[in-house]
């Protein structure tokens, strides 16, 4: 696991309550097969139920964005990648989100390197886990994930802003 390199300062109370969620998400692409891994979330999910998602969470405290990534994977699906197998592909700033009311920020992450077959490792937060061929991909998407998706497999932008004006 990364370490911090120094002492952090303490944060400022305005900073604190200021902060931005931030998050992680992992395309997993299987290039042979031109297909991904997607999770339809379930009905006890905290937003979006009955859509379809990356895999992906929320950063721990003093972890990297990295790590996050590597760690969300493997927890919601078993699959393992090494960090240095994650290429930065897009990034989504959202105003606000579900446990975000002062925004979030995702870094989504994808890689062409796992080890594992994908299972659904939540199913308390997800109904199902798939392979998806990338001509054939649900519409019932998760709005922010879907456009980083699309985004990456067709070379389109690579932010996606939700919620600003």
């Amino acid at each position: 696991m990364a370490q911090q390199t120094n002492t952090p300062s303490p944060a400022l109370k305005p900073a604190f309550d200021s902060m931005t969620l931030l998050v992680a998400a992992v395309i997993v692409h299987d290039r042979a097969a031109d297909r991904v891994v997607l999770l339809q979330r379930g009905e006890n999910a905290k937003f979006g139920q009955g859509l379809w998602d990356l895999p992906g969470g929320k950063s721990e405290p003093g972890e990297p964005i990295t790590e996050t990534a590597v760690r969300e994977l493997y927890e919601e699906t078993g699959l393992t990648v090494k960090a240095d197998s994650l290429k930065v592909v897009h990034v989504i700033h959202g105003a606000w989100g579900v446990e975000a009311p002062n925004g979030y920020l995702a870094v989504v992450f994808a890689t062409h390197e796992w080890t594992g077959k994908p299972e659904n490792r939540e199913p308390h937060k997800h109904s199902q886990i798939r392979w998806a061929h990338v001509d054939d991909l649900a519409s019932e998407f998760v709005h922010t994930s879907g456009s980083a998706l699309l985004a990456f497999l067709h070379g389109g932008p690579q932010v996606t802003l939700r919620g600003w004006s």
